[in-house]
């Protein structure tokens, strides 16, 4: 499961982080709100397809992804959301909508709006719709290397 992977790869790291259960949730507020933790500080992670390449754009839960601002910041020649096949096949073991912002697990790259930055740490689906993971930024950062952009 996408959880063992993050945990061991956290591990592996020396990474302190916190995973902690909720009630299904579907979407990325709902999820904060049932984790408790404001949607400007939630990672909603959209799976993207960058000039035929899939990547990963993580964005607070309260912001909505302008495809066309973020082709523009990324140089991109096509830039389109990726199908749900295209993001079952890449997450295999996770469930659907509930992908980490762990790109770098899953050979993609993840752009990060620069908004989550604000924060300590950051908080995101753990694969699942009932488990929400905490790690620091700092670690998530420097293990993940996203680049930040605006979007």
């Amino acid at each position: 499961m996408t959880v063992e992977r993050i945990r061991r790869f956290l591990d592996e790291n020396d990474v302190h982080y916190r995973l902690a259960p909720h009630p299904a949730a579907f979407t990325a507020q709902e999820v904060a709100a049932e984790a408790h933790v404001p949607g400007r500080h939630f990672a909603k992670v959209v799976t993207i397809n960058v000039d035929d390449r899939l990547a990963l754009a993580v964005l607070p839960a309260t912001d909505q992804i302008d495809l066309e601002r973020l082709a523009r910041s990324l140089g991109a020649g096509r830039l389109a959301l990726a199908s749900e096949a295209e993001f079952r096949r890449a997450f295999p073991d996770c469930e659907v909508g509930a992908m980490p912002p762990f790109g770098n697990l899953f050979g993609m790259e993840t752009f990060v709006s620069r908004h989550l930055t604000a924060s300590d740490e950051i908080a995101f689906n753990a694969g699942t719709h009932t488990e929400v993971m905490y790690v620091p930024w700092s670690d998530f950062e420097r293990l993940v290397e996203p680049v930040i952009i605006g979007f």
